[in-house]
């Protein structure tokens, strides 16, 4: 549309990391939306402007680590804690008053470490095709499907090999980990899958990504009480997703007070770039019944 706001690129300073990000819209009313591994802040190219659309200022960053965003060096420096606290200082820098977190893939993972540990107020949270942690656990301990389709996250850990894996030839593995996947492959045109390849070839970059894992596996089987969220949360879930299986969707009751799952069937892992005009519809409606639109609540 003629009158949609443009979508700007900028740097924000937050928890001593300078976050290289797109915008759209304004106000203090503040979406952020964190991609996942090995993404950037591109996977959200479709949804910036219709969530601006509903009335919301929509912050896309490069993780940390990622793209033009800062790369600290070691492992320790991409612990949850770390990550938690990243999107806690962007929605302070960002000047938010209400509070929406989009997550997908590791950043669902935050996102969802974030509403567990109610380390920012949140007004709603969206998830795409990553289950609550706990829901992980359980599911893993008792499903051998689950856990071969996991094998990746053991082969992360090893130190230099990934990398060369990874980034050998122009880093191509990189590429057909998203038309490998896709199941709409024109969801992924050349300068896209350009940009993934390019930024996973930058120095340090593909350690940095991998470091998301190696900080973090034994978080991926220890449980840890924590209490339930409370915030009104929505799982948007790509059935065809080969790397997470469909019951990782079941089993949240006692775990979120408020929760809405909507499968798309048609939709790989990679659910809103694949399907962005079923995964934005889905937004706008469940935002819309719950008074998120244009500022209302």
């Amino acid at each position: 549309m003629s009158d949609d706001p443009p979508i700007i690129q900028r740097r924000v300073e937050a928890n001593g990391i300078t976050f290289a990000c797109d915008e759209c819209g304004a106000g203090d009313d503040v979406a952020l939306l964190l991609h996942g591994f090995p993404e950037c802040r591109i996977s959200w190219r479709h949804q910036l402007t219709p969530l601006a659309r509903l009335g919301w200022r929509v912050v896309a960053p490069d993780l940390r680590g990622y793209g033009d965003t800062t790369r600290p060096p070691g492992q320790a420096a991409y612990r949850l804690r770390h990550l938690v606290d990243d999107v806690a200082a962007l929605f302070t820098a960002l000047g938010a008053r209400r509070k929406l977190l989009v997550g997908h893939d590791w950043g669902a993972l935050i996102a969802w470490s974030v509403a567990i540990e109610r380390a920012v107020p949140l007004d709603a949270l969206i998830v795409l095709n990553v289950p609550h942690p706990e829901v992980f656990r359980r599911v893993i301990r008792h499903s051998w499907s689950q856990r071969l389709r996991s094998w990746y996250i053991l082969f992360f850990q090893l130190p230099s090999l990934p990398e060369m894996a990874l980034t050998f030839a122009g880093a191509r593995a990189v590429e057909r980990t998203f038309t490998g996947m896709a199941r709409n492959p024109n969801a992924f045109p050349p300068d896209i899958l350009a940009r993934y390849r390019d930024n996973a070839l930058r120095p340090g970059a593909m350690t940095a990504m991998l470091n998301y894992y190696r900080a973090n596996a034994p978080a991926f089987v220890k449980s840890a009480p924590s209490e339930p969220v409370h915030v009104p949360t929505l799982m948007i879930w790509g059935e065809h997703d080969t790397a997470l299986g469909l019951e990782l969707t079941e089993g949240y009751d006692g775990l979120v007070d408020d929760f809405t799952l909507r499968r798309l069937p048609q939709a790989s892992h990679w659910v809103q770039q694949d399907a962005p005009d079923a995964v934005n519809a889905t937004i706008a409606e469940w935002m819309s019944a719950r008074g998120l639109v244009a500022g209302r609540g």
